[in-house]
This record gives structure tokens, sequence and C-alpha cells, in this order.
């Protein structure tokens, strides 16, 4: 008989308090998860879920809300509220959220990861982090969000699509469960293992004009195919939902690249350390994957704020290395005629 999510992580929860406490909390998200996956099933694509706020607000990135991203965190909201965690961070929210003062969690969640997509029907999701609430994190609540990705108790992301999964991780490798409506349950299903060589890349290759020179780089000599100085031919996917590109790369290999670039308010790229990229690292890690800003370990950066941006490079860990390789030193590979790097810059 196949385990469900309790079950699964049973003996993880046995070992310790913070186990236990740890446990709990991905029981109450799963279940948030499940009513969200009813919302967007019942109304994301073609009710009003995927309209603007009537308030017309912006989220603590930046970024236009939408209905549906505040149903989201209302419903994350209340599972941490139902489980140890004594302050919630979300790209939602201005500021963390003080909640059970003897908690020993801090979750960080983008509560609806791509919600720009929820009415072309893509793939959506959301991503969460889980660190450890010390002593001095009491003494200065800010603190508890500026620690690094390595210190992260657990992490992991829901996808809703197809069929709504979970992938997880508490330091253990990463899982999958999937949601039966049949019996309300997550199930395990797999164990996942990232392959280390990849044959596609994801990229938004619209935005080649503003890339730097060492992004550029790395995408012609993927283009240049089997007759280039990979070796070999690849594939572009770019989904623009973070969880759907996330699982495809996790499940079949591949590499993810959302660099910053010249573009203003992009430099540091767009993607959010705390809650986006720093989970998503972790699961990569812990599948066998990689990791980076494009030479230094995502789960190494030190958060200096609750919305702090990166950019952000994770999947296959040879094509990780290849990246940092090009990124550290691009001078030395530039004589192999790049074909983008000559292009004119109004765009492709």
């Amino acid at each position: 008989m196949t385990a469900t999510l309790e079950e699964f992580f049973a003996p993880f929860a046995a070992r310790s308090p913070i186990g236990r406490d740890v446990a709990a909390l991905l029981t109450e998200l799963a279940g948030a998860a499940a009513s969200l996956q009813t919302l967007i099933s019942s109304g994301g694509a073609m009710g009003g879920a995927s309209a603007t706020s009537p308030k017309g607000a912006a989220n603590g990135g930046g970024d236009v809300q939408k209905v549906l991203d505040l149903e989201a965190d209302r419903l994350f909201v209340a599972a941490a509220r139902a489980a140890p965690v004594a302050f919630y961070g979300s790209e939602e929210q201005d500021e963390a959220v003080a909640m059970q003062p003897e908690g020993t969690l801090a979750l960080a969640i983008d509560p609806l990861d791509g919600s720009s997509n929820i009415e072309t029907n893509v793939s959506i999701g959301t991503i969460f982090s889980v660190l450890p609430v010390e002593a001095e994190h009491r003494a200065d609540p800010a603190s508890v969000f500026r620690q690094p990705g390595r210190r992260q108790l657990a992490a992991g992301f829901f996808v809703y699509g197809p069929q709504l999964l979970l992938v997880a991780t508490v330091g253990e490798g990463t899982h999958v469960f999937g949601w039966s409506p049949e019996t309300r349950r997550f199930t395990f299903a797999q164990t996942l293992r990232i392959p280390e060589d990849a044959k596609e890349y994801s990229i938004n290759a619209s935005n080649v004009r503003h890339w730097d020179a060492p992004v550029r780089l790395y995408v012609d000599r993927c283009l240049a195919g089997k007759d280039g100085p990979r070796g070999r031919d690849f594939n572009m996917r770019w989904v623009a939902s973070m969880v759907a590109d996330a699982y495809r790369i996790f499940v079949r290999g591949g590499v993810y690249l959302y660099p910053g670039d010249s573009r203003k308010g992009y430099a540091q790229g767009r993607i959010r350390l705390l809650y986006e990229a720093s989970p998503v690292a972790f699961c990569a890690e812990q599948a066998g994957g990689a990791a980076t800003d494009g030479i230094h370990p995502i789960l190494d950066i030190v958060p200096e704020g609750l919305h702090q941006r990166t950019p952000v490079v994770f999947g296959s860990r040879n094509e990780i290395l290849e990246i940092g390789r090009i990124m550290a030193d691009p001078d030395s590979l530039a004589t192999e005629s790049p074909l983008l790097l000559h292009r004119p810059t109004g765009g492709i």
C-alpha cells in the first residue's frame, strides 16, 4: 500500500520535536493546497479569480495582485496559524507576520507562483521554505528571514496542473506526492533524481537583447548543437511558470536560467531569493542537481530582506558547472564565433 504524506514523514517526525513540528506544518500546507486546487479548478481560468484584485494593489515584491493571489495567501495564512509557526513571510505581504509566540518554525512562501498564467490554464504553483526559529530570532524577529538557505528544515512546491503534486524535501532526498480527490490524501509517488547531463534549457529568449555577454555566450553554444563546442543538440523550453519548468527539469533533466540583465530593476534578477530560489535550490540539491546565481550556490547566499531578488540557475549538475565556468571567465570562450553576441541588439 502506498504511504500517505503523513505516513511517509512519520519516521522523520518521530526523531525530534522539531521534526514533529515540520511534519505537522507540511500536513497543514497540503490541506491548504488541496483547497486552492479546488478554487483554481472551479474558477481560476474561466472565472474572476484571474482578475486583478479590486483595490489594484501590488504585493511586497511590486507585482500587481490578482484575486487568486489574495485567496491563496489567505489559505496559507490559516494553515500556518494551525501549525507551530512563529513567523510568516509571504510574497503577498509587505512585512513578516508574527503568529504563534512559542512557535519553532518560520514559513516563507510564494502562495501562488505564476499567477499571470491563470487565465491560460497553464500549471501554476506554491513555493515554500521552512526555517528554524532560535532564541536570537525572537529578540529580533526580522533576523529569522535573514538565514541562508542551508538552514532550511524543509522546502518544496505544489504544482496545480493536470494533477495536484507536492515536491518536498526535509534534507533526506526530494520526493513527489500526488493528490487523490477520491481519498483526499497526498500519497508518495516517487523520489526524484535529476539527470546530471542536460539536453534542454529554459530561458526567456525574448530578452536576448538585454542579456549580459556570458548569458548570450552560453545560449549561443547550446544553439550551435552537435556541430558546436557542446557536441550535442539542445531543445529550449519556457513555460513562464517556475514550478512547471522546475518539475519538468527535476523529472527529465535540463537547466533553468533567469539571469539578471540590463533592464531597469532587473540587474539582480527577478526571482525572490527567500521563498522562490532558495526552496527550489534545496530541492534541486537534494535531488542530485545544483542551483546558483550563475557562480555562487543559492543556498550560501544570506538574504538581506524578505523580498530580495536574485539571478538563478538550477538543474542538471554538469550543466550548472558549465554555466558557472562561462560566467566566471567568458573571455576564454569568446573566440568560438558566438552567434548571439554579434546579432543586432534590437531583438531576435
